[in-house]
């Protein structure tokens, strides 16, 4: 088999196959964010070919986002009953699908069903928890490194994907901006069917960093569909996972909903056309990825509160100053930089919290929650952005909105207990 030989080969020059394993995933997680953001330049050219007002199509995008959501705390029960290199190998080819069918849809209900609710579920798949369980699955050392660089794909997904999509819809029209997509989907499809393994025992391997002589651990026992549901209840009564659920649904309503689906047709209010503003979402990416990474490092050091109260506040007060930054090159630039450096910087002392008040044993499917709250955020603004620009033919509402609610998440988690005083464990 080519994983088996390749494997060989690698181990042969000290390198181990979980890092195969990381880079596929990581790639799978980048096109799953290059779909979940590409809506975002395809909005004003839909409007312009069939008609639909930005308040319709805002409607599809929130339910990929809620679907998105919803779905993460049952992928990883999807993940331990059905196999990781299946999961995968599905989520690849329903992206695929969804957006080549998308080439030849002619209402809102198709765009509602293809982009919205297929879309969403294939997603859903690759999302945060698959991240977490190849971590912990292939690695013992490193794995820190490994959960960072994994969550920071969406930062690569719109760094690659956005600006070709925004020129190649200036270019030749909105569908062939769907193509390089597609395209990268089959590839993760066709690297998932000949390399990817559930786990270091299927390659006859230990996991990174782990003792060879040490026993191999014990396979996961089938999940109940029930676990999430059961995980949730016992969560809800700790007073900390209705803040941190809160402070995350902020989140997404301040990033994913918002400017990951709005900034292109914002900018074009102003004036700025989509390749230049697909290119400040790329900046962002660039900074994104610095500040996931750098933020990692600061909550392995410092009170991941304190961090967050400085990431929600920062990045409400970039939003306050949007509409007043005249949507220049150069300005926009400078809200990238202030903006970027903390697009999801807040998950990694977020995690941090969740492991703290849970423990290790629950933190997962708590964080899964958690994730979910923050995509159902990302739908709401989704869908009421679109709906300020409608009714009030502005942005400018939800951009106000948005940056008064960073200033509420900022105060509110410093409610939580410090990690020395949290609870290790649910009842």
């Amino acid at each position: 088999m080519l994983a088996s030989r390749l494997a060989v080969l690698l181990q042969r020059h000290g390198i181990h196959y979980a890092w195969v394993i990381a880079a596929i995933t990581f790639l799978a997680m980048l096109v799953t964010s290059a779909a979940l953001g590409l809506p975002g330049v395809l909005m004003q050219p839909l409007a312009v070919e069939f008609g639909w007002s930005v308040r319709d199509l805002s409607s599809v995008f929130a339910t990929r986002f809620a679907l998105y959501g919803l779905l993460g705390p049952f992928a990883a029960v999807i993940l331990l009953r059905y196999g990781v290199s299946r999961v995968v190998a599905l989520a690849a080819a329903v992206i695929a699908s969804a957006l080549l069918l998308g080439l030849f849809m002619h209402s809102l209900g198709q765009a509602f069903v293809l982009w919205g609710m297929v879309l969403g579920l294939g997603t859903g798949l690759t999302a945060m928890v698959l991240g977490a369980t190849v971590a912990n699955r292939w690695f013992v050392q490193r794995k820190g490194l490994v959960m960072g660089l994994l969550a920071g794909s969406s930062a690569t997904g719109q760094l690659l994907f956005l600006p070709a999509a925004a020129w190649l819809i200036a270019q030749y029209g909105w569908r062939w901006a769907l193509l390089p997509v597609v395209a990268a989907s089959a590839v993760v499809l066709v690297l998932v069917l000949l390399f990817m393994r559930d786990s270091p025992a299927q390659m006859q391997l230990a996991a990174y960093g782990a003792d060879p002589a040490a026993a191999p651990a014990a396979p996961a026992p089938r999940a109940s569909w029930g676990l999430p549901f059961s995980t949730l209840a016992a969560a809800a009564r700790v007073p900390a996972f209705w803040i941190l659920a809160g402070t995350f649904f902020i989140c997404g309503l301040s990033t994913n909903g918002l400017i990951q689906t709005h900034f292109v047709s914002l900018c074009g209010d102003y004036g700025l056309g989509p390749v230049p503003a697909a290119s400040v979402l790329a900046m962002m990416g660039i900074f994104d990825l610095v500040g996931t990474t750098l933020s990692g490092y600061l909550s392995d050091r410092y009170d991941s509160r304190k961090l967050l109260f400085w990431y929600y506040g920062l990045r409400g007060l970039s939003l306050f100053w949007l509409p007043y930054s005249e949507f220049t090159v150069a300005g926009l630039s400078l809200f990238a930089v202030f903006y970027g450096l903390d697009w999801i910087a807040t998950v990694p002392p977020t995690v941090k919290l969740v492991a703290s008040e849970f423990g290790p044993e629950r933190a997962a499917l708590v964080f899964g929650w958690v994730f979910a709250a923050h995509q159902l955020g990302a739908a709401v603004a989704a869908y009421g952005a679109g709906l300020a620009r409608s009714v009030l033919s502005s942005y400018s509402p939800a951009l106000f909105v948005a940056g008064a609610a960073c200033l509420v998440a900022a105060a509110a988690v410093l409610w939580v207990r410090k990690p020395a005083m949290a609870m290790r464990a649910v009842g």
